[in-house]
């Protein structure tokens, strides 16, 4: 098992590096000013690194599959190429044989799996990267469905947790892609969500909370679970009989309305992507059924996310201030939100949104082929992929929820028309409740502020303005030295060590030109990796002393 589990992580860690150093190469064969044929040539490499992850995570399942999935949402983070190809990646493996299973069953119920459970089909109905479901039957004859965690799901979980960690250090300390992100929160993130999966007691509370939520909503229902079935690795509840909700030839057998259905689904979603709470993070058509009396159920808590309260309220503070013109307000709300990290040019990003916004008050956004909307998504996507913006994990989930959500719409009724839809939901949502202000009302407050005070941004702009942006300009410029300084200071380590070697084999095997080779290679070797390292240490010492100053 450790010999397995060692082979594991070095070899999801050596895919990565080896992406790391395709890359590196591509940049020194190519002049930094690309032109048409460089672009396909990066295109078609970030295509065959995607489609080689993509492959190896349906191999071997785990990590990489969940971490393709999570990380489909986040086009702060990979470029489209990688996006299209994790969109498509599934989660159903090969079923593990029934006598892991059952062995898992045993420990997990006891004396119940043998008095209680009967007729337990020992061929799997669904199998994923960490559970599989089998249908079955209680003493009392009732028809139920048992999810059982696979084999060893959680070691192998853990040991991927191990290979992601040396995969995020290397990427913190070689890419630019730590500089623009905070990858120990991101891996903190996976790491949290990942584990909560691989307790089915979660899940429990999961469906519970959406059973209570959803008790006045008799077109929604969840399946009844059985809690004293249920531990950490076995889910017990009742079978569901019905077809996947996007069959729309079953539908129209049934002669179900797909409108109707359509506009059930988009109801239930709005409430949750809009209020507080938890939603539904993972809504494909696997996951939610339709029965033959056109009733929708729910299935699979596993994935779930959280909108908090304030958030809700942060929002409505972005909205308050594209409304009011008023882009400050809109940038510190993305930053309560934790959209952007410090580092983040704000400029720029208001001048995004403010462009966004003017497009779309010129009635130009609705217009797909225009040259402003072709090159304002153009310039969306290098602030995105340029700046220190990060998705918070549960807006990712978010993201990628809606996206799921407007697809199964979409397939069920094309008719959709969803601007016409969500009307009346957002005019009620900007309203506010009991417990959040209505967004009108922050709108006449922040209308007033002008006159009371002289605003902040004015007096900070004319006394230190220059300054803060001569800083960023260091700041970045220290980061990119200090990352080239790294990357090679560590490259001339390994290349230095590997002389030695050389001319500690020449030593052993008495062949002269080998001690030779790896001596006058050690000698050079060794002497640039000291001069980086000088260079090194007398730029922190620089940086320190301007610090202090």
């Amino acid at each position: 098992m450790r010999v397995r589990s060692t082979r594991r992580i070095l070899s999801i860690v050596w895919m990565v590096i080896r992406f790391m150093l395709q890359i590196y190469k591509f940049y020194l064969l190519h002049s930094r000013v690309w032109d048409e044929q460089d672009k396909q040539e990066w295109e078609a490499l970030l295509t065959k690194q995607a489609k080689e992850y993509r492959k190896n995570a349906e191999k071997m399942g785990g990590l990489l599959v969940k971490l393709g999935q999570f990380l489909s949402s986040r086009a702060d983070l990979l470029p489209k190429v990688f996006i299209r190809e994790m969109e498509g990646l599934v989660d159903r493996v090969k079923a593990t044989p029934f006598t892991y299973s059952e062995a898992i069953l045993r420990k997990e119920l006891g004396s119940r799996y043998e008095l209680e459970i009967q007729h337990l089909n020992p061929h799997a109905v669904a199998s994923a990267s960490i559970g599989e479901v089998y249908e079955a039957y209680l003493k009392n004859g009732k028809k139920i469905a048992v999810k059982v965690q696979r084999h060893n799901v959680r070691e192998i979980f853990h040991q991927d947790f191990k290979a992601l960690r040396i995969v995020f250090f290397l990427l913190r300390k070689l890419t630019s892609i730590g500089k623009k992100s905070d990858l120990k929160a991101l891996y903190t993130e996976v790491v949290t969500i990942i584990s909560r999966e691989l307790d089915f007691r979660k899940e429990l509370e999961h469906a519970n909370y959406f059973r209570k939520r959803l008790q006045d909503n008799p077109d929604i229902i969840v399946p009844t679970y059985y809690p004293e079935f249920c531990t950490g690795r076995v889910l017990v509840m009742d079978w569901v009989e019905g077809r996947k909700v996007t069959d729309t030839d079953y539908l129209d057998a049934q002669k179900i309305s797909r409108e109707q259905v359509a506009q059930k689904l988009f109801t239930f979603f709005s409430d949750q992507f809009l209020n507080s709470g938890t939603f539904h993070a993972d809504p494909h058509a696997g996951n939610i059924m339709i029965q033959p009396d056109g009733k929708i159920v729910l299935l699979d808590f596993g994935m779930v996310g959280e909108i908090k309260s304030s958030d809700t309220d942060y929002l409505r503070e972005a909205i308050q201030g594209i409304v009011l013109d008023d882009y400050d307000a809109v940038i510190q709300a993305l930053y309560k939100m934790e959209f952007l990290l410090p580092s983040a040019d704000t400029d720029k990003v208001k001048r995004i949104i403010r462009k966004t916004v003017e497009l779309y008050k010129g009635g130009q956004l609705d217009v797909g082929d225009t040259d402003s909307f072709l090159q304002l998504m153009e310039e969306l996507q290098t602030v995105v992929k340029e700046q220190p913006i990060q998705l918070p994990a549960d807006f990712a989930f978010l993201g990628r929820a809606v996206s799921l959500a407007i697809g199964l719409v979409a397939v069920i009724h094309p008719q959709a028309d969803l601007v016409e839809w969500g009307k009346p939901v957002i005019l009620r949502w900007m309203r506010g409740s009991k417990r959040h202000r209505s967004i009108y009302t922050g709108i006449l407050a922040n209308s007033l502020r002008p006159f009371l005070s002289m605003p902040r941004a004015v007096v900070d702009w004319l006394t230190d303005g220059e300054k803060q942006r001569s800083w960023e300009r260091d700041k970045q410029k220290n980061q990119l030295l200090h990352q080239f300084y790294f990357f090679y200071t560590v490259l001339l380590l390994a290349l230095t060590a590997g002389s030695v070697y050389t001319g500690i084999q020449g030593i052993i095997h008495h062949t002269l030109w080998l001690l030779l080779v790896g001596f006058i290679l050690t000698f050079i070797f060794f002497g640039l990796w000291l001069i980086l390292f000088i260079k090194h240490v007398l730029m922190l010492r620089s940086i320190n002393k301007t610090r202090r100053l």
